[in-house]
């Protein structure tokens, strides 16, 4: 069964669907220890520094996409911490989840249609190309 699993984040609604399906399979494992992975993107931060926003409203905002996921294992009784890295997100979940070694990784889907991805490539399909542990991308 999977212990150590890893949710990777950014707020949207489909990583809150990727959560929700996350407590489903953690609520059958007693022992199951959720991370969420936020992680903040060099080039966000940096348009949100160059519009004048304050350290302070940067972090309110992330707080703001955490809080509804960090919820949604509160409410189900499941142990989880969450864990905020800066960089670019797909290769830095691929770091992440790889040097700590967790047992399945939940990815939302952005949904980009075949274009959108073939250029701009996605960061579930990057993911689950290189993590080590099975990866769960839910619409």
């Amino acid at each position: 069964m999977y212990q150590k699993i890893l949710v990777a984040a950014d707020g949207s609604d489909h990583s809150k669907r990727a959560a929700q399906e996350a407590v489903k399979m953690a609520k059958s494992n007693p022992d199951a220890v959720v991370t969420i992975l936020y992680v903040i993107d060099y080039e966000k931060a940096r348009t949100e520094i160059l519009h004048g926003q304050s350290s302070d409203e940067v972090h309110f905002e992330r707080r703001k996409h955490l809080l509804p996921l960090e919820e949604i294992f509160r409410s189900a009784g499941v142990a989880f911490e969450t864990k905020t890295l800066h960089g670019t997100p797909g290769p830095t979940i691929v770091k992440h989840a790889n040097e700590v070694g967790y047992d399945v990784v939940f990815i939302g889907s952005r949904g980009l249609n075949s274009l959108q991805e073939m250029v701009l490539g996605s960061v579930s399909h990057k993911v689950a190309k290189r993590v080590q542990a099975p990866v769960i991308i839910v619409k």
